[in-house]
This record gives C-alpha cells, structure tokens and sequence, in this order.
C-alpha cells in the first residue's frame, strides 16, 4: 500500500490526503484504514484538527474508506463540491467532493 498526504501551508489545521493506494492482492484487509491511522499518528500530523481529501461521486471504495475512518475515530464526515465537472473539468472529469473528517483526535486531547 501507498499514501501521499501533505499539510497545506495557508491550511495547517488540515491534513490533506492526496491519494491511497492498495494493491489488488491486499485489498479488503483494511491495509488503506491502518494507513490512514499510522498517518494521523505520525509527528507531521500533530495539531492538525481535520483530514481533507477529495473523491468522484462513483467512488464507492474511497467513500466507504473515509466513513470508516470517521467512525473509527468518532469524527463527522461531510462534503461539499471542491472542482466541478463544467467550472473546473469543463465536462472531462467527473466533480470531486471535498470530504471533510473533523475532528481528529489529537485534536481533542
């Protein structure tokens, strides 16, 4: 498995993740989950309070992913369009919704 994540500068508060990728051998073993909480463990995410990210509406893996997450963490998950299809693709890309996971929990200790 792989994870990019950054903090955005003008953002600190968040950690952006960029993309998750799992291998098609280990998938289903929750391998993406245990990523994303080594993640949020690491020193680099201190203080941040939410976990960005964004997905197409057909991404049902991904979708399932940060709910997961948001559970397991007792986080509220929303989202709200981040790059339209017609404003920002002009038609060539399906919209990314921003999913918004708030709050972490080193946010709250």
């Amino acid at each position: 498995g792989w994870l990019s994540a950054y903090r955005p500068p003008i953002s600190p508060e968040r950690l952006f993740v960029w993309q998750v990728a799992v291998d098609a051998s280990a998938r289903g073993e929750g391998l993406a989950l245990r990523m994303l909480d080594e993640l949020l463990a690491r020193p680099a995410a201190a203080g941040a309070s939410m976990l960005t990210t964004t997905i197409t509406e057909d991404n049902d893996a991904s979708w399932a992913l940060f709910r997961a997450f948001a559970r397991r963490h007792g986080a509220t998950l929303t989202r709200v369009p981040r790059f339209e299809r017609e404003a920002h693709f002009a038609g060539a890309h399906d919209t990314e919704w921003e999913a918004r996971i708030a709050p972490l929990p080193s946010a709250s200790k």
